[in-house]
């Protein structure tokens, strides 16, 4: 990785005190549902957020989502710090995506469609773990943002583009300029903000399961996977869908629910 990248993932601003908050309330086990409501109560940007994912076609509530309290008891605390997290990240972050030849508008798009899509597959593989990967989901392209910034600084963005704009494998291309995948890259900056281990590991091997612990080998493959059916260049392209699917039937996965969860999650984002 360039010094450069690493640099600049020390420089960066600490979460903040919201956040901070919401992650005491979620390690804390006596805590509850109103405990993590009134922790984001105050944040009218993280409330906003919420809100609109809450009344996204995404998730299908039936019905309109008013309030933080109504919102945090649907998706349960764990999706709630998810999404709050998420979405704060992206804040504190400055967004150029030009080099991956997408606005910062579709890259918070393509964020939203990886984690719906997650978690849609695999609440019915495991619910459990469709809970912890919804998160790792959401934000396992953060390290584009940093990678994008080295590409602009280093006036490679013409080429960079043009190399993304047709890839089927975005980490080579990623590794080329950075020395390091968008998965390495945020892991690192994970990693910074004193996530859990397990949390910064699936993620750092997410364009290497093969390479990944035991432990976290199954974590990292779903991470994988989904960022293959929605990558930033070509999201729910027929390639995409169809390198995905084989992906997951070479790993063991029933092809059947992920196929439902596709269909499910594409028609839902275009509406």
């Amino acid at each position: 990785m360039k010094s450069s990248i690493i640099d600049g993932i020390k420089s960066l601003p600490p979460l903040s005190t919201t956040i901070i908050e919401i992650n005491r309330i979620y390690a804390d086990e006596n805590s509850t549902i109103k405990d993590m409501a009134k922790a984001i109560e105050h944040d009218p940007m993280i409330i906003a957020n919420i809100l609109k994912i809450a009344n996204s076609p995404l998730y299908g509530f039936g019905r309109e989502i008013k309030n933080a309290a109504q919102a945090v008891s649907l998706f349960g605390m764990n999706m709630t710090r998810s999404i709050a997290i998420g979405n704060s990240i992206k804040k504190l972050l400055n967004v150029d995506m030009q080099p991956y030849c997408i606005t910062s508008e579709e890259f918070a798009k393509i964020s939203s469609l990886q984690a719906a899509l997650m978690f849609s597959w695999y609440k019915k593989v495991d619910r459990r773990k469709a809970e912890e990967l919804y998160l790792a989901a959401f934000l396992q392209e953060t390290g584009k943002i940093l990678i994008a910034s080295e590409v602009i600084q280093n006036d490679e963005t013409i080429s960079f583009s043009s190399e993304i704009e047709n890839s089927n494998n975005i980490a080579m291309v990623e590794k080329a300029y950075s020395n390091a995948t968008c998965g390495e890259v945020t892991a690192l900056v994970f990693k910074h903000w004193g996530f859990d281990s397990n949390f910064i590991e699936m993620i750092k091997y997410s364009d290497n399961p093969a390479a990944a612990p035991d432990s976290i080998k199954e974590y990292s493959m779903a991470l994988n996977i989904v960022k293959t059916i929605v990558p930033v260049n070509k999201p729910f392209s027929d390639m995409s869908i169809n390198f995905g699917l084989k992906k997951a039937a070479d790993a063991g996965y029933d092809v059947a629910l992920l196929e439902d969860a596709i269909s499910h999650v594409a028609d839902k984002s275009e509406e």
